[in-house]
């Protein structure tokens, strides 16, 4: 064999060597994942008889928080730190959903983004609930209907969402996680060109969140607003005119092209959704506590809500207030602060506002989101 047919021969074979070596590393994959799962079982049936274990089942998420900080702290490349939780994530849900599947409602239809921040946290192996509105997702958990659900309260470009946060004042509910999301806005058609499309459909916010973009390419495109962007995705399927703005997941549901990524005009749009349900979150040493207190009706009032915080060294990292619903001109105040409400320091300063402060309130302790 001459030397030229040895060198067009062993590229095949080099590459034919590393495809059995990653075949290999698969086996060995899939084999401790099925270890891993086993084990993840035998701790499930131990917190079912162990009454000093404060946990219903497999489920924790103060647990889930730690597994997934560790990846990260390990983490060495190449593979990029995101992308690895997001595989220990599905591990994780996919061990849990052995013993039973956790139903988590949030605001729908199917491909929302609220939908995409239900499978972020929680994993593609629950039980996704839609629900028609923010309202609905809370009476579904509280009913037992879903053991949890995912709410947005705060939008980088929108402010909070006034709704979720009047209905965490009525509810005995937890809140017991949260996730951040970069809202990226796709434009969704089966138009076989963008000069194909006569017409955008989308919630008024993503149109708004879109208009220089929409303005620069497709000026003349009627805009049309819909209750959602997954309802704006399914009128596109069937009417290639039509092009909808909605997430990635809303393309990959709906079957549709995604002729352009990231239209929206802020690139940095982020939403902030709350997992809540009826589960008190253990401690994990970097945690988020939301407050929710009532200052004094007196000159300073608010200031004397932040003095023990400032005192004690905790960081405030959030302040919202919305009208009290029992007295005119009467405020609530929702604090979000570093530290869980059992931390020695938080638990001072949470004794001394309940001395002066008509109403305090923990809303729920929670690992910090990644």
């Amino acid at each position: 064999m001459s030397d030229e047919s040895k060198s067009a021969e062993e590229p095949a074979t080099t590459l034919a060597e590393l495809y059995r070596q990653t075949d290999l590393i698969d086996e060995k994959i899939q084999a401790l994942v099925d270890q891993r799962a086993s084990v993840s079982l035998q701790i499930a049936d131990v917190h079912r008889v162990t009454p000093s274990i404060d946990a219903v089942d497999g489920y924790q998420p103060e647990r889930e928080a730690q597994v997934l900080r560790a990846v990260a702290s390990r983490n060495t490349g190449p593979v990029q730190t995101e992308h690895l939780q997001r595989i220990f994530r599905e591990i994780l849900s996919a061990s849990v959903a052995l013993e039973e599947p956790i139903r988590v409602a949030y605001l729908g239809p199917e491909g929302t983004y609220s939908h995409t921040a239900t499978d972020r946290y929680f994993g593609h192996a629950v039980q996704t609930q839609p629900e028609p509105g923010i309202a609905e997702i809370f009476h579904a958990v509280e009913a037992g209907r879903a053991r949890f659900g995912v709410v947005p309260v705060e939008n980088s470009t929108e402010g909070a969402v006034n709704q979720t946060l009047d209905l965490l004042t009525q509810t005995t509910l937890r809140v017991c996680g949260e996730v951040g999301m970069r809202i990226q806005h796709c434009l969704l058609s089966n138009a076989a060109t963008m000069n194909d499309i006569t017409e955008v459909h989308a919630h008024p916010q993503a149109l708004a969140q879109c208009q220089h973009w929409l303005n620069a390419t497709i000026p003349d495109a009627v805009r049309v607003s819909e209750s959602s962007n997954a309802a704006a995705a399914r009128l596109a399927i069937e009417q290639p005119h039509i092009a909808a703005i909605a997430g990635e997941t809303a393309a990959e549901l709906y079957g549709l092209t995604t002729m352009m990524k990231g239209i929206e005009d802020e690139k940095n749009n982020t939403t902030r959704f709350l997992i809540i349900g009826n589960q008190d979150i253990a401690a994990t040493g970097d945690d988020s506590s939301l407050l929710l207190v009532s200052a004094p009706h007196r000159p300073g009032g608010l200031r004397s809500l932040l003095g023990p915080l400032e005192d004690a060294g905790v960081s405030m990292t959030r302040i919202e207030s919305r009208p009290s619903r029992s007295a005119l001109w009467e405020y609530v105040f929702f604090i979000n602060v570093n530290g869980h409400e059992h931390d020695g320091h938080l638990t001072h300063v949470l004794e001394q506002l309940r001395e002066f402060a008509p109403l305090v309130k923990v809303l729920g302790s929670y690992p910090r989101a990644l």
